[in-house]
């Protein structure tokens, strides 16, 4: 099933208000963005060239300190679409429960796709999928145990789409090193703009060849060519924004506790918990216009993001606790 967080059309549906009043934490999109900087006319009007993609790359390769060879694409979501097409079907192992878009694209290409729990049941696939860290739970794989599965299975995908804050985690650095290894990055998650769709892919020099044939061209806008490259740039940017996070994961989970919930996991971006009852939680919050994302495979897990700015904090912390700050 490819349920997503995002749907707020649905909940305002149900719910009512419009776009400005709702607060969507149902996504893990980081809520206090990188500001936009002033833009070229040439971004808007004129067709990317090759020089500006290298540009991007290359500022994406110094951010994740990696000399492999690289793919700007629309989002991640891009990659993940485009990989099953790679070779032809066979077996595909995915470490689940995780982002379902995985599974449901290997097997709209004709691949037999198995959910696995343990790293453990991955070797011997034709491909194999890693969310690291995970989501929804933040659950982290060692950056060794990755490489050693690398050589164990035909093509070995690991999703880094939560990784900015955690560079410890990343195969970035060797993603070149092994042909049958892929590396997705997301750039929207991260600094808040999921909009401008903006991910990459990672990888051996022959693997990036063959997924920029399919491609195209112009792989991703003038302006997310601009903006992605002026923030991958700004590490002090980055360094804050880790620093803030880090800081309100602790806050968010607190508030959780005090409403009965237990914090089980997550990331930097987003927090998962265990409640009494999933639904009624998030019908809670809803009322609030505040949306959360809950999951078809369990009855009492919530996933959180966090909110931006104070008023945001506010409503959030009124919800929970029953007192206004």
């Amino acid at each position: 099933m490819r349920d997503h967080g995002g749907n707020i059309d649905w909940a305002m549906a149900t719910y009512g208000g419009q776009p400005p009043d709702w607060i969507d934490l149902s996504t893990g999109i980081n809520r206090v963005p990188y500001p936009l900087p002033p833009l070229p006319a040439s971004a808007w009007t004129a067709l990317p060239t090759r020089a500006a993609l290298r540009a991007l790359t290359d500022a994406a390769a110094a951010r994740y300190r990696t000399g492999a060879a690289i793919l700007p694409l629309c989002g991640a979501q891009a990659a993940i679409q485009m990989i099953p097409h790679l070779r032809a079907p066979g077996t595909a192992r995915v470490l689940a429960p995780t982002y379902n878009e995985h599974a449901a694209s290997l097997t709209a290409a004709g691949w037999q796709v198995t959910e696995v729990a343990t790293t453990a049941d991955l070797p011997g696939a034709d491909l194999a999928v890693i969310v690291n860290p995970n989501n929804p739970d933040g659950r982290a794989t060692p950056p060794a145990q990755l490489q050693q599965l690398a050589t164990q299975t035909g093509m070995l995908v690991v999703d880094e789409s939560f990784a900015d804050a955690r560079p410890d985690l990343s195969l970035a650095p060797v993603a070149g090193t092994t042909p049958g290894l892929i590396v997705l990055r997301s750039f929207g998650k991260f600094y808040g703009l999921a909009g401008l769709r903006l991910g990459f892919a990672l990888g051996h020099p022959g693997t990036i060849a063959s997924l920029s044939e399919m491609a195209g061209p112009w792989p991703v806008s003038g302006t997310a060519i601009e903006v992605g490259r002026i923030a991958l740039a700004d590490t002090a940017w980055a360094d804050r924004t880790v620093t803030r996070l880090r800081g309100e994961t602790t806050r968010i989970d607190a508030l959780a506790s005090t409403a009965g919930w237990t914090p089980i996991g997550g990331t930097e971006l987003f927090r998962l918990y265990r409640t009494p009852d999933a639904h009624a939680a998030q019908d809670q919050l809803a009322r609030a216009h505040i949306w959360s994302r809950i999951f078809p495979w369990s009855p009492d897990l919530l996933r959180l993001g966090l909110p931006g700015d104070a008023g945001e904090w506010d409503r959030l912390t009124t919800v929970l606790t029953g007192e206004t700050p």
